[in-house]
């Protein structure tokens, strides 16, 4: 099943799958500077392209495990997803930019249950919903940090 250029060039996180090393990281990054494309952070916007993004991972992500292994590094299209999922609501400006961004790397990466046992799903829908249900874990605590902004008075722009 050969990967056409479309399908990797979205499968890999805009190409961030192939980075060498750190390529989830990219693939958050890359997720992260879409993001700040003036419009992106709307709703209309945002909750139609994660949707988009986890379908077409799903089927993509299927793909790639078939030509590169289970759960392939070059797939980052999952934490296009995650890093979007954890963005929604959160006030767009570069300290919660920051601090979404490292606490969806940390929720990405230590995969609280379910997000472990959802990993070990076949295929792209394992690839996509363990980074879905840890994007999920993310913008809950996101949200919480951002309500301690709120409740201690700091300025959050």
């Amino acid at each position: 099943m050969k990967i056409n250029y479309f399908e990797k060039f979205i499968g890999s996180g805009f190409l961030t799958g192939y980075i060498p090393t750190a390529s989830g990281t990219f693939g958050s990054l890359a997720a992260l500077v879409i993001y700040f494309i003036p419009g992106f952070e709307k709703l209309s916007i945002l909750i139609p392209a994660i949707i988009i993004f986890m379908l077409y991972g799903i089927y993509v992500g299927s793909k790639f495990e078939k030509q590169y292994g289970e759960d392939p590094a070059e797939c980052t299209v999952d934490e296009v997803v995650g890093m979007w999922i954890t963005l929604i609501l959160v006030p767009k400006t570069i300290l919660f930019a920051v601090i979404s961004f490292f606490v969806w790397r940390i929720m990405d990466i230590i995969k609280i249950p379910p997000a472990r046992q959802v990993e070990k799903l076949k295929g792209g829908l394992g690839i996509m919903m363990d980074d879905v249900v840890a994007g999920i874990y993310s913008l809950v605590l996101v949200h919480f940090i951002l309500l301690i902004f709120v409740r201690l008075n700091i300025s959050l722009g």
